[in-house]
């Protein structure tokens, strides 16, 4: 929720940051990671501080709280909160400016609590070092804590470690810290960058009800610009360490003055997907509703076996759908649950084809189901029941040479480019890697294969004796994709490869799958809780939920005519999609 504005002119700024300047020394000299920035937050105030990774928002705000790496310094500037200049504190000041004046909530849950101790514990450990509880209240101050934070159950939940939590219930605990002490400015530093839509929207909305209350003013660093817009009352807006444009929200994401800001509003699609129309308005395949199509239509293993008769309305290229290189019929997968009498329904009932050259997009919130789907579809998990035909093929009856030849013809690309690359290999064994397995040409023509998929991806050869630690995100995944491609697969499963990445950077890899995707006819099964990046990239879209499918149909049916709540609950969490945006 925007704050108001006209906080602004109530008194002095609550922070007030003039002409910051952060160093890191390195083996190559110094970086000068943050130059000359200027900005300023107001009590009660949300301000947005947006940009690609490496623009220097992090930076900027790890040095208001006093957390920079031991290699960075502030070379320069003054923070000044309440009038008190942080710069050159000792680190008895800060520990207490830590907490009780300046609360955190970083990015990611699972590195930022401690795996060994309860949820309370991590808590109560804030609580005690600021002095706001005794060992006599403080199991009770840390339930008050966390049923603040909107946690159910808060007592119990005080006794668990952090697996037992979910993602959003994780993000939920660094809120109840960060905000434990009632600072007076709130550091959220892509605090619910992870999670799917729906539950993003329940942590800000928490978020916003806690800060309201305790009239605690947000910095939120953040590369969503629609969250930006949603949350912040005024955005900054950085590029290579410095602020190139900065204003009330909505001014600069609906009419951006710089050429930089312009370009992140077009590439973000939670802003700019919702505008954006495909180039060709395809019909209805098997197991997909057409366009319009009452709920009845909707996929199912009837659709798949008995397709349904072109309509005397349709034109001849209507009725002339292409073939499915996928079919999925009633695929369920059911777990054991240890210590329960009652089974996990993963996927119950799914069925959905992939027309041959197109993208099928599976969209749900974090436990739906999809990749649970997708690891079906790539045989890496077995179904309990139903059936996955590849090109006709049964894929549950594959064994020995024509597995062998399946999984050459079915590539992943996975979420995480730090993860998913082998930080021991070179660029070049990575890609290679495949073609040496499969024994696929002489070592000659692997090395001019590699080379071609280096330039198919937009890399430059000389990348190819670095190591992935030397690339960038981007860079990473374009790796990944290259080394995807290089067996020449049919289908390509896009288990959420663009989450991990900002939006300049995302926005590249989406045109390079569409660009390698007309290039080579190729399919892919695109698994994402992102629907402004869904709207993208597919052409039909499968809604899931609970692991069963509630909706299905093309990518233009879904967002202009989504027909089941749940699809339109997803659609109305995307951040920003009121905003009129030009782009």
């Amino acid at each position: 929720m925007a704050r108001s504005s006209e906080r602004l002119a109530a008194g002095a700024p609550l922070l007030q940051v003039r002409d910051l300047a952060v160093t890191f020394q390195t083996i190559d000299g110094p970086v000068h990671a943050v130059e000359g920035v200027d900005l300023e937050i107001a009590a009660g105030e949300t301000l947005a501080i947006v940009g690609e990774s490496g623009s220097g928002k992090s930076t900027t705000a790890m040095a208001v709280i006093g957390l920079l790496p031991g290699n960075g310094k502030v070379a320069g500037g003054s923070i000044m909160l309440e009038g008190e200049d942080l710069v050159g504190a000792p680190e008895s000041i800060m520990r207490t400016v830590r907490g009780r004046s300046i609360g955190l909530v970083p990015q990611d849950p699972m590195s930022n609590l401690n795996p060994v101790a309860k949820i309370g514990t991590q808590i109560a450990e804030t609580l005690l070092a600021h002095g706001l509880a005794t060992r006599k209240n403080v199991d009770r101050r840390v339930v008050e804590t966390l049923a603040a934070a909107g946690l159910p159950n808060a007592e119990d939940r005080a006794k668990q470690y952090p697996h037992e939590f979910s993602g959003g219930m994780r993000q939920r605990a660094l809120i109840a810290i960060g905000l434990a002490c009632n600072p007076k400015l709130l550091i959220a530093d892509e605090p619910t960058s992870a999670l799917d839509v729906t539950v993003q929207k329940t942590i800000l909305d928490q978020l916003g009800r806690m800060t309201d209350e305790l009239g605690t003013a947000v910095m939120l660093i953040t590369h969503d610009l629609g969250l930006a817009a949603e949350r912040a009352s005024r955005v900054v807006v950085m590029n290579r360490g410095r602020i190139i444009e900065q204003g009330p929200a909505r001014q600069i994401l609906e009419d951006p003055q710089q050429p930089y800001t312009q370009a992140l509003v077009k590439a973000a699609p939670s802003v700019a997907a919702v505008r954006l129309r495909p180039e060709v308005f395809r019909t209805a395949v098997p197991g997909l509703p057409k366009p319009g199509a009452t709920p009845t239509e909707a996929a199912g293993p009837a659709a798949l076996a008995e397709p349904r008769a072109a309509e005397p309305a349709e034109t001849a290229a209507e009725a002339s759908a292409p073939d499915n290189i996928v079919e999925v019929e009633g695929l369920t997968k059911v777990y054991k649950v240890r210590g329960s009498k009652e089974d996990f329904v993963a996927v119950n009932d799914v069925s959905f084809a992939i027309p041959r050259g197109e993208t099928v997009a599976i969209v749900g919130e974090s436990g739906s189901g999809k990749t649970t789907t997708a690891r079906m579809m790539l045989k890496v998990v077995e179904p309990t029941s139903g059936a996955i035909r590849f090109d006709g093929m049964d894929v549950a009856a594959l064994k020995g040479s024509d597995l062998k030849a399946f999984r050459q013809r079915v590539q992943p690309i996975f979420q995480d480019p730090y993860s998913s690359l082998n930080p021991m290999f070179s660029i070049e064994r990575i890609i290679s890697e495949p073609l040496e397995f499969y024994k696929r040409g002489s070592s000659k023509e692997r090395a001019a294969r590699v080379r071609q998929l280096l330039d198919d991806v937009a890399l430059p050869q000389t990348m190819l004796r670095r190591y992935p630690s030397e690339l960038s995100g981007g860079q990473r995944q374009r790796i990944a994709i290259a080394r995807a491609l290089a067996l020449s697969p049919d289908l390509i499963v896009c288990d959420e490869p663009v989450s991990a990445l900002d939006v300049l950077v995302q926005d590249q890899v989406l045109s390079l799958l569409r660009d390698l995707q007309r290039e080579y006819g190729l399919s892919y099964l695109f698994i994402s809780h992102d629907l402004a990046v869904v709207r993208l990239i597919s052409d039909y879209v499968c809604v899931m939920k609970d692991g069963a499918l509630v909706e299905a149909a093309s990518s233009e049916e879904i967002f202009t005519n989504p027909r089941d709540p749940y699809t339109r609950r997803l659609l109305a969490s995307i951040p920003g999609n009121e905003l009129d945006i030009a782009v």
